[in-house]
């Protein structure tokens, strides 16, 4: 049976509010220290004297977690605080691990994580995932969610999603026990009797005809059709009546945003700014030859991922989940997002979940959208 406990504090002072924290989850898990632990922290706060007093207060087994742009539960939502979750398990193991340099060797990175991954050299356990915390300012998240794929052969459902800054897209961090590291990736592996539920969904469509992708640079998009791609974007918005400033572009952007498209559906990138020559600098890769829309949003994406994910652990009753968005929905929808997250909190029927904004959402899932998105809401479900 598997028992977790989940906490978030709006408390300012770091030490405290790892204190807090880590007390509430031992607590909640009748004294005892949780086999793993989950954090997501505002930039705000000093990382080093959270982890310290969090691992201190709930003697956690192994910390993994990441900078977040936005923190919340199933009853606590706030922008600059802290959430997490406990887990402790008799039908499960998990294991933490750390892959670093990742900027400049995500080969490297991916085989420093994957070297730690118990199930791939025990088959005691039939039912293997991993949440995955990333920093995708370091880019190329995509190539590195394949990266883990390849080296496990495809034999773990992957799930979670890029660290974020509150939206400053300056520096963020993955945690790792006490330490919180930039340029770096970390991992939960769990090894499980039951299966773990993973649900994908986003709710965009294509607003606009298709284009081919002329030429680009990683997260930088040049041209559309030989166009230049700011102005393609500024011809879209002229035709749909609304106004797209080369200057500040994000007002715009948040509510029109790029489909790749693919055998399985289109792959959000959200636009981030516009160049001086005319090309844009997106949150992920978009790759030369790819044909993508312009999208507009719809909505309720989140409970479509919950009801997925609860698809997927059968019979089982769910014990908890772990919900990530990305920052650029909650920016769109503001105080609605709260909206989103009362969906989710329905649909697990009353178990709770925790989680963040992020800074793109990762998932491989079989039957679903796997790889590295923008814009699109993750759901894990633990069972009891």
């Amino acid at each position: 049976m598997t028992q977790s406990a989940t906490g978030h504090t709006s408390l300012k002072d770091s030490r405290k509010a790892g204190h807090e924290l880590g007390e509430r989850i031992r607590a909640d898990l009748g004294g005892e220290p949780p086999d793993a632990l989950i954090v997501f922290s505002s930039a705000r706060h000093d990382f080093a004297k959270l982890l310290r007093a969090i691992v201190a207060a709930s003697g956690a087994k192994a910390l993994v977690g990441s900078s977040s742009a936005g923190e919340f539960t199933a009853n606590s939502y706030d922008e600059g605080a802290v959430s997490a979750v406990g887990l402790r398990s008799d039908t499960m193991r998990f294991h933490g691990a750390i892959g670093r340099g990742l900027r400049a060797d995500r080969s490297s990175a991916a085989q420093q994580i994957t070297a730690n991954f118990e199930g791939l050299k025990s088959n005691d356990l039939p039912h293997r995932a991993a949440l995955i915390l990333t920093d995708a300012l370091a880019g190329h998240a995509d190539d590195f969610v394949e990266k883990l794929t390849t080296l496990t052969a495809g034999r773990y459902q992957l799930f979670g999603g890029g660290a974020g800054d509150d939206a400053k897209f300056t520096r963020t961090h993955v945690f790792f026990n006490e330490e919180a590291v930039p340029d770096a990736a970390v991992a939960l592996e769990i090894l499980s009797e039951k299966p773990i539920g993973i649900g994908v969904r986003h709710s965009w469509e294509p607003a606009t005809p298709p284009f081919r992708v002329t030429e680009s640079d990683g997260m930088r998009l040049i041209s559309l059709n030989n166009v230049p791609a700011a102005d393609v974007f500024a011809e879209f918005a002229e035709s749909s009546g609304q106004i797209f400033h080369r200057q500040d572009p994000i007002p715009f952007f948040l509510h029109n945003t790029i489909g790749v498209a693919t055998p399985a559906g289109y792959r959000l990138r959200v636009p981030l700014a516009v160049n001086n020559d005319g090309s844009i600098q997106c949150a992920a890769d978009v790759a030369t030859g790819s044909l993508v829309h312009i999208m507009s949003p719809a909505g309720g994406s989140a409970m479509a991922a919950t009801v997925s994910a609860l698809e997927q652990i059968q019979n089982e009753e769910p014990e908890v989940a772990l919900f990530f968005d990305c920052v650029a929905t909650r920016l769109r929808m503001g105080r609605e997002f709260g909206f989103e997250l009362k969906a989710v909190k329905e649909a697990l029927r009353g178990a709770q979940y925790a989680g963040c904004n992020t800074y793109g959402q990762i998932a491989r899932a079989e039957g679903q959208f796997s790889g590295f998105h923008n814009c699109t809401a993750v759901v894990a479900v633990v069972p009891k």
